[in-house]
């Protein structure tokens, strides 16, 4: 089977000289939904920036294996313009697209109702919960019918009773239309929940260290949560995670070779 999205080798370095991430490998099936975790600093966020073509890596290459690439970015704050509606603001993306307004205004209605907030289009940034927020922007990413979203953190400001919520409803609109998703969070509990795999990367320079297959039905509920497995998913991940802050140390740039830093 041919992957959906492909990493092959690589690599990143920003100009001060940090690897942010070092020959990584990952390949990501049609319609899985992949969670990254790792330390902080590990390259999740440079990952999805590279996928997304935000940023350039500095060798490598990706290959695609959807034919009609459809990216939809969702980042950590739901940066909304504050003087827009919640119609305008999922308005956006059409409006720069040059779609028409006739069926632009079909779309931005139907993003707004998949993400539960009907009967607030015309409301403000400032009249909307943190959770809210972070709907009016799913439904920006969503109104443009991506077949690829890529999620950074998105929930991490969150309480954990609307983060709970919100993890619920992005699995049942997934369920629904089944995008390839790659998924950021520094939460391992909803990386189980959410997740086919979690690939749990390495401190700078970032790569991946683990590939753990979360094998457990869809949907999932609360019942889930509070389930044998579940737990066991979570402890194997963290171990995972606590096992990648005993690796060797941090790498720099030496000339044209990667070295490690010497340790203090």
């Amino acid at each position: 089977m041919i992957p959906a999205i492909e990493l092959n080798h690589v690599s990143k370095v920003y100009s001060n000289g940090t690897v942010a991430l070092h020959n990584m490998n990952l390949a990501i099936q049609d319609a899985e939904f992949v969670s990254l975790v790792g330390p902080s600093g590990c390259g999740k966020s440079t990952v999805l920036r590279i996928i997304a073509g935000l940023g350039q890596m500095n060798s490598g290459s990706i290959d695609w294996g959807v034919c009609d690439r459809k990216l939809a970015f969702v980042f950590q704050e739901a940066a909304l313009m504050p003087w827009a509606t919640v119609q305008d603001n999922v308005h956006l993306p059409l409006k720069l697209a040059g779609t028409s307004k006739k069926y632009a205004d079909v779309l931005v209605q139907q993003a707004i109702q998949r993400v539960g907030l009907s009967g607030f289009e015309r409301s403000y940034p400032r009249e909307l919960s943190g959770g809210m927020k972070m709907r009016v922007s799913i439904a920006r990413a969503l109104v443009t019918k991506p077949n690829v979203l890529l999620m950074d953190e998105p929930f991490g400001a969150l309480d954990e009773i609307t983060r709970s919520k919100l993890n619920r409803d992005v699995l049942d609109l997934w369920s629904q239309h089944r995008w390839t998703v790659v998924f950021v969070t520094h939460n391992i509990y909803e990386a189980v929940y959410l997740s086919n795999r979690v690939i749990v990367m390495a401190a700078r320079p970032g790569r991946v260290v683990a590939d753990i297959a979360i094998d457990a039905p869809y949907p999932r509920n609360e019942e889930f949560r509070t389930s044998l497995l579940y737990n066991e998913y979570c402890r194997e991940v963290s171990q995972c995670l606590m096992a990648t802050m005993n690796e060797q140390p941090l790498l720099h740039i030496v000339g044209n070779d990667y070295s490690p830093s010497p340790q203090i």
